[in-house]
């Protein structure tokens, strides 16, 4: 059973991680082409659109997607009731944020907004369509499918988005593109889902899953409020220009930390809550995840920010400048994000939804300090004291999963400390580069070439066993592959 465990998690992660890679690969070279035809400030007025859906998203889900996974045996009964949520939540929003776009448009003293948010959250009754259909594949950890879909649903709304970008329709091809994509998606997943939802709500299933579910829909929300509140203060007490900055600097580093994570915990969460009742095994399999997950994310990020000005301008040019002196900063506190997502999944493994609202309620108390900064003081202080509560919070969350499972927070520093020291080495290899008399045309590559070899040497000089992993996987995998 281990065995057949553990081929199950390789299988899923490797789908994963090309669902992941082809969403966000393509995401990212459709970015560069729309960031040239566009400006910062059509990216602030998305930013600021983007606000109310992110959140209402978090609320339509209602827990009911974590609920759904964790339970070994989903009736359908279960599911029915859990799209009926969804969708009903969603078309009561959409009410509300259809009402109260002009007030949003009054607070941000920004008119087009009206007809944007309004028409952008049309993506929320689309997105809530497909949600039970999505759980159910991540369910049967089936990434192959989610895959395919993905590179059809981006490459198709990227085609439409650049599209409408070079001829002049400014914020709007943005709003499009995510509309189009939200819609392929949906179509296909029920293309290939054979399941079909039905009109049954069952009152039963609704208490057993919202028993569990509300607890991570209040932590989601608080989670995914306190995100977009920096969203808010650079919008409102700054200008949509300097949201756009913010925000493709926000949206690099989630390249490397979220989406990483994200493949990471798609796979292992169904998975390792078929093994909840096993301490040891619990123990083994996370140590693994979060030392290979550190490895591979802080060396990434650190990288990143470390190359930052040479990359943005040769990328997407002079004009979003100001986005990397914000990027460096957002780089250093993403790299804790697995260690927060990776620890609280833990407890959404154990069932400890009760814990996991507690500890977001905290954090979220103390998260208030860079909000504060970033009003009334400058973006840059509310970057560094981030970083500062970010530190805070992962001895939180590590505390209490120690405390569960026995893996203590000292036990992960030992864990991690190999993987920051070797991204520290690679970044500070680099940075200084960018002080060459060259043009970043020039320096670019160099850094890409001076931390590929820094990397490579040290790994082969040292052999540290996160990396030994990896290889071993991606062997593993080749062989399979030559095999059939």
């Amino acid at each position: 059973m281990a065995e057949s465990l553990k081929k199950k998690t390789v299988k899923g992660l490797g789908w994963s991680a090309l669902d992941n890679a082809a969403r966000y690969g393509m995401q990212f070279v459709i970015g560069i082409v729309l960031a040239r035809l566009l400006s910062p400030d059509d990216y602030g007025l998305l930013g600021l659109v983007g606000i109310f859906t992110v959140v209402c998203t978090a609320i339509v889900n209602g827990g009911f997607t974590t609920a759904l996974i964790r339970k070994k045996d989903a009736t359908d009964n279960d599911f029915n009731t859990a799209f009926i949520c969804n969708l009903g939540m969603s078309l009561l929003l959409y009410i509300v944020i259809f009402v109260c776009a002009p007030f949003v448009a009054d607070f941000f003293n920004r008119e087009e907004l009206i007809a944007l948010v309004r028409v952008s959250s049309l993506g929320l009754v689309i997105g809530a369509l497909g949600m039970v259909q999505q759980t159910r594949l991540t369910k049967r950890i089936d990434f192959k499918t989610q895959t395919k879909i993905t590179l059809v649903a981006t490459a198709l709304s990227g085609v439409v988005g650049i599209g409408m970008a070079a001829t002049g329709l400014g914020v709007w091809s943005l709003v499009v593109q995510q509309l189009v994509s939200h819609s392929l998606s949906t179509i296909q997943l029920y293309i290939y889902n054979r399941w079909l939802p039905r009109l049954r709500f069952s009152t039963k299933s609704f208490r057993n899953l919202f028993g569990f579910g509300w607890k991570m829909m209040v932590s989601a929300l608080l989670d995914t409020v306190w995100k977009e509140l920096y969203q808010v203060i650079v919008g409102k007490f700054y200008s949509p220009a300097t949201l756009g900055q913010y925000t493709r600097g926000q949206h690099y580093a989630k390249l490397f930390s979220q989406n990483l994570t994200n493949v990471v915990q798609r796979v292992t969460y169904p998975v390792l809550s078929s093994i909840q009742d096993e301490p040891e095994r619990m123990v083994s399999a996370y140590r693994r995840i979060i030392r290979t997950s550190m490895f591979i994310t802080a060396v990434a990020l650190l990288f990143l920010g470390a190359v930052s000005e040479p990359l943005i301008y040769c990328m997407i040019g002079p004009k979003w400048h100001e986005a990397s002196t914000y990027l460096p900063l957002i780089c250093v506190a993403s790299t804790l994000y697995p260690l927060h997502a990776i620890n609280l999944n833990m407890l959404q493994v154990q069932g400890r939804s009760d814990l996991f609202l507690n500890l977001e309620i905290i954090k979220k108390v103390i998260a208030l300090a860079p909000l504060f900064i970033g009003a009334f003081v400058g973006i840059m202080p509310m970057l560094w004291t981030n970083i500062v509560v970010g530190i805070m919070a992962y001895f939180f969350n590590s505390y209490y999963s120690g405390r569960l499972i026995g893996y203590s927070s000292w036990m992960q520093l030992k864990d991690i400390a190999p993987s920051y020291t070797l991204s520290i080495a690679v970044a500070l290899s680099v940075y200084f580069l960018k002080w060459l008399p060259l043009s970043y045309w020039v320096v670019l590559p160099l850094q890409i070439i001076v931390g590929s070899v820094v990397f490579f040497t040290v790994c082969k000089v040292f052999q540290p066993s996160e990396y030994k992993e990896i290889c071993e996987m991606l062997k593993s995998s080749q062989f399979k592959r030559k095999k059939k």
